[in-house]
């Protein structure tokens, strides 16, 4: 399994950002795609995952700001990013749980106070 990202950037507090990620090759075996972000000198953290079925887990930093989804075909998962804060700042992480994890290259978020 692949996974490209895209879709971070500068954005002011309160500002919007969409990230995507595109999964490819046995893409069948996946059971759950999602996002984890890791911010400078800090561990890598879930940001939110959804399964086959369309279930949802997310931090609860992030809870009631942060959407994601699946396309039709589940190949495809999106990041809605709103009222981002400061913290909201790292590397956001592409992720895919087969029989075993696999990640994306990362995508790098940054918002300004």
């Amino acid at each position: 399994v692949q996974l490209q990202a895209s879709g971070g950037g500068l954005v002011q507090a309160g500002g919007s950002l969409r990230l995507s990620c595109a999964a490819s090759g046995s893409t069948f075996r996946i059971s759950v795609l999602g996002w984890y972000r890791q911010a400078p000198g800090k561990q890598r953290e879930l940001v939110a995952v959804i399964n086959n079925s369309g279930t949802t887990n997310y931090a609860d930093s992030v809870k009631g700001r942060f959407t994601i989804s699946r396309d039709n075909a589940g190949n495809t998962v999106y990041l809605q990013l709103n009222g981002l804060r400061p913290e909201d700042t790292a590397v956001y992480y592409c992720y895919a749980n087969t029989y075993r994890p696999y990640w994306g290259q990362g995508t790098q978020v940054t918002v300004s106070s």
